[in-house]
């Protein structure tokens, strides 16, 4: 399943689910229509509980909102021609796939070309640090450069992968099974502001410095996550590539050692780190104009243009 957030005529975005490559259908919509179809009585008040239109929520309400989820689109798509739950893509505006987590834990330092280009020792524990919700974007956003605030302006193409369920000291073995699904990611990076202190959170979570997308696919879609080709370009020039399986530490890892240190909950995203070909190894930073699209096999392709705040 691939979710997604939506909006039609600028309201608040919604919970979506991709169904072909130009087809949206509304979950909580097409259950009320489902409900009401057959004598059921207070179908908001149950549409609402068991399919809400939060992707956060939605996730914490586990198997059995994903399959009431497919019950409801399979009767939405059935009867298309009268059902109001269906969109096309073209027609909304997308939004990113989680809008408001609880934890957006980010790892540095993991494929060893990174570090080798960033003049690193390979850590012996993941490298963490955070994000605010408030830098999160659509998967087609405007990233709003501010070049009075920063001049070294970076990129970093990112898997990240969205816990499923509740979860304190997972072991290796297990990790998966607490993982929702994954998607794509662009880790935007102030480099000169994140390297005037030794925290680098102030050059880590600018407003909008997240994109995200352009759908959460589930992890039934994606059996092995250690396998997928992660590419960056920069204006169709090629900066970053490589595969997931070159992780230092994979996800499994990542869980285990994340779930040791906080409570995972559903909803928390956790970016597993971008491979070599940063601009801040080649001295290319983003400037005004700038379209970056990161792509990631099995889950698809976000594409951010950078634009000056004054020209906004």
């Amino acid at each position: 399943m691939k979710l997604l957030t939506y909006s039609t005529n600028n309201q608040p975005l919604r919970l979506g689910i991709l169904v072909d490559e130009n087809t949206i259908v509304d979950p909580q919509q097409a259950y009320i229509e489902l409900l009401t179809q057959n004598g059921q009585q207070r179908v908001n008040e149950i549409a609402t509980a068991l399919l809400p239109e939060n992707t956060t929520e939605f996730i914490a309400n586990g198997d059995l909102a994903l399959k009431t989820a497919q019950e409801a689109i399979f009767f939405a798509l059935e009867n298309a021609e009268r059902s109001s739950a269906i969109y096309k893509k073209e027609n909304v505006q997308i939004g990113a796939p989680v809008l408001k987590p609880n934890k957006i834990i980010c790892v540095g330092l993991n494929y060893k070309n990174h570090i080798l280009e960033m003049k690193r020792d390979l850590p012996v524990h993941p490298v963490i640090f955070a994000k605010f919700a408030t830098a999160i974007s659509g998967p087609n956003d405007v990233f709003p450069l501010n070049s009075n605030l920063t001049k070294k302006l970076d990129y970093e193409a990112e898997l990240a992968f969205v816990i499923g369920k509740e979860g304190k000291d997972i072991p290796y073995e297990n990790a998966l099974d607490y993982v929702f699904g994954y998607t794509v990611a662009n880790d935007i990076t102030a480099r000169d502001m994140q390297k005037r202190t030794i925290q680098w959170l102030q050059g880590k979570t600018l407003d909008k410095s997240l994109p995200l997308g352009p759908v959460l696919v589930t992890k039934d879609e994606i059996p092995n996550p250690h396998s997928l080709d992660i590419s960056l370009t920069v204006n169709d020039e090629l900066r970053q590539q490589s595969n997931t399986e070159q992780l230092l530490f994979n996800i499994n890892h990542l869980v285990e050692f994340l779930s040791g240190i906080v409570t995972l909950e559903p909803g928390d995203i956790v970016l597993t780190g971008t491979p070599g070909g940063v601009g801040e190894a080649q001295n290319k930073f983003l400037q005004h104009g700038d379209k970056v699209k990161v792509e990631i096999s099995g889950i698809g392709a976000i594409e951010t243009t950078i634009v000056e705040v004054s020209e906004v």
